[in-house]
């Protein structure tokens, strides 16, 4: 009998009897009171397979082993005794991500809202982040800032060209490279080590959102090695509670393939369909089915497939080039959003804090709070030495160029990420996950973006950019609101850079039912919050 605690991995091995077992499919069969899941088993090296099973309620479950080409394996049973979580993980305590009902936002399994809020680690299972003590380190600052969810990639990296680079030495963590030299197989000593690191962020609450590689792989490995690196993530990692993404710039093609167009086209064409069959392959092995994504090159995950249905998330990227890719910006989310069927989407690549020297904290701000007030379900923050862990002991190469300076341990502190972090825990003050997008009249007619939200008559939200940026982006600084009449409103200006309030006082509309905007503070950017507190503490 083994024994495990509710929405915990519990893990035991199996020994096959067949001499070079690294390509048996082994599954583990799990049945109880609520159903039944087919587990895929994850080759360990020799002839060891280790198979991890979270069961989702308390009581006794069976189990038993498939592997028709190995007689050792096949058929073993045994029982499992799952009692409820009694420890302190929240990811643990409320269960794996869902869609909530209203198809906009994230919630968790026992119904508590999810609030994205996500950093880029995409190197982050590379020996330049430290284990244990710099992963740690990066982990629990992010949480204490108010990060909930990390995007990192478990296999062949971005930024090393796949013809020249894939054996590059900064793919490597300390066990070597995820695969063996020219894919002759999985390596499961860095999949060992990376198991340290994914179960670390899911304890401190982090939630794993998983990149099994960059996309322009596929062709290089083969359709078929791609689907058993997912079957490996699937075996390893679909107990914890994590968020798959297909892939990293899914339909981009290698960068020494760009420069002739009709390849890089035809290319395109390919790695579309091929990421297709996998994401249908990756949703027909998964027995918990974990949440779906994929990472765009531009605009989002439902332009990258040729079935949009296949994805969950909506995952976007809105370019690098700061005050220039503001406008983009801010037309992409929009252009998303209003896309139907409805679907969460997440803004999950944009002006990485310093990248090119640019993007500072006035650029995090503006691309954080735009995205949220316009509905998005969340946001992912990134800086320039972090994403591609640049370190002091060991500064990162790549091929395709530098992006910028800094190291990890010193951008960490950049300012953007705690004004990132800010954001989420002002949001959480209300109900934001029943928010809706709200438009101004005169703001509208006035040629420019509300970029405001809240609960008509209960509370209202808007984002006032600062005077450095273009006038377009001004939202409703110098207009006028539209106010409900039923709302006794009380307003403030918010600061999105320390959360300091400055008091405003009862919100008094003129005849027509109109309030005037009053003057901000300062001319950097504010929170402009209206509430009927009656009305608030009844809605929540």
């Amino acid at each position: 009998m083994l024994f495990a605690q509710v929405n915990v991995p519990t893990e035991f091995p199996l020994r096959a009897a067949v001499p070079e077992p690294s390509s048996l499919e082994v599954e583990v069969v799990f049945s109880g009171a609520a159903g039944e899941w087919c587990v895929p088993a994850f080759w360990g090296g020799g002839n060891l397979f280790r198979v991890r099973f979270a069961a989702p309620d308390p009581g006794r479950y069976a189990w038993r082993v498939v592997c028709p080409q190995d007689a050792t394996l096949d058929g073993q049973t045994g029982e499992l005794e799952v009692t409820p979580y009694e420890g302190r993980s929240g990811l643990y305590r409320h269960g794996r991500l869902r869609v909530a009902e209203s198809r906009r936002t994230l919630e968790h399994a026992d119904g508590t809202p999810f609030l994205w809020t996500g950093d880029t680690w995409w190197m982050g299972l590379t020996k330049r982040l430290d284990w244990p003590h710099g992963f740690a380190r990066l982990a629990a600052d992010r949480v204490a800032k108010g990060f909930n969810l990390v995007q990192i990639v478990a296999g062949p990296l971005p930024d090393f060209d796949a013809e020249t680079a894939t054996w590059h030495p900064q793919q490597a963590n300390e066990a070597g490279w995820p695969w063996e030299r020219d894919w002759a197989n999985l390596n499961p000593g860095f999949y060992d080590l990376a198991d340290l690191r994914i179960a670390h962020l899911v304890e401190v609450g982090l939630v794993p959102c998983i990149v099994a590689m960059w996309g322009y792989y596929l062709p290089f490995m083969g359709l078929e090695r791609v689907k058993r690196h997912w079957r490996n993530l699937v075996a390893r990692y679909g107990a914890y509670p994590v968020i798959w993404c297909l892939a990293g710039e899914v339909n981009m093609p290698t960068y020494s393939h760009h420069a002739d167009r009709a390849r890089r086209d035809a290319e395109r064409a390919r790695l579309e369909e091929g990421w297709t069959e996998v994401a249908r392959y990756l949703r027909g092995i998964d027995p918990y089915h974990n949440l779906i994504s994929a990472h765009p090159s531009h605009p989002d995950s439902r332009a990258m497939l040729r079935d949009e249905t296949l994805v969950d998330v909506d995952m976007l990227q809105t370019g690098h080039s700061g005050y220039f890719s503001l406008k983009p910006t801010v037309e992409t989310v929009a252009a998303c959003l209003a896309k139907e069927p409805p679907m969460p989407v997440i803004n999950s690549e944009v002006c990485y804090e310093g990248i090119m020297g640019g993007s500072q904290q006035e650029i995090q701000r503006f691309v954080y709070w735009t995205s949220l007030t316009s509905g998005s379900a969340g946001h992912t923050y990134g800086a320039q030495g972090i994403w591609a862990m640049s370190s002091r002991d060991e500064p990162f190469q790549g091929t395709t160029g530098s992006w910028g300076d800094g190291f990890w341990q010193d951008v960490m502190h950049l300012p953007g990420s705690g004004q990132v972090g800010l954001g989420r825990r002002l949001l959480e003050r209300w109900p934001w996950w029943r928010f809706i997008p709200r438009v101004e009249p005169e703001t509208e007619a006035a040629g420019r973006r509300t970029f405001g939200t809240g609960i008509p008559g209960v509370v209202a939200l808007f984002y006032l950019a600062a005077t450095c940026m273009d006038a377009e982006f001004r939202g409703v600084q110098g207009t006028r609101l539209a106010l409900e009449p039923e709302a006794r409103y009380r307003a403030f200006f918010l600061n999105p850079r320390t959360g300091s309030e400055v008091q405003v006082g009862p919100v008094m509309p003129e005849a027509d039912g109109r309030w005037p905007v009053p003057a901000r503070p300062t001319m950097e950017d504010w929170l402009l919050v209206l509430e009927d507190r009656e009305r608030l503490g009844g809605s929540e």
